[in-house]
């Protein structure tokens, strides 16, 4: 017998307050999990593709010049 999840939403007035990020981890901690997630394609990490991340000036520089570089053939 196949169980079965049922989601119910939560009765008006009683919905959890969205708390802000304020939770700092190592980008060295975080690559790794977040590329293991992406290959195996796990489905929760679609829910915060919308998310912003805040990065350093100078990271922000760097990616940006990397995203404009193409492969040479």
């Amino acid at each position: 017998m196949a169980l079965q999840l049922r989601v119910y939403p939560a009765p008006p007035g009683e919905e959890e307050p969205i708390a802000p990020a304020n939770v700092h981890i190592r980008l060295g901690d975080l690559l790794p999990l977040v590329a293991v997630a992406q290959r195996r394609n796990y489905l929760w990490l679609r829910d915060f593709l919308d998310d912003e991340v805040v990065v350093t000036s100078d990271l922000y520089e760097v990616l940006r010049a990397f995203r404009a570089c193409r492969p040479s053939a």
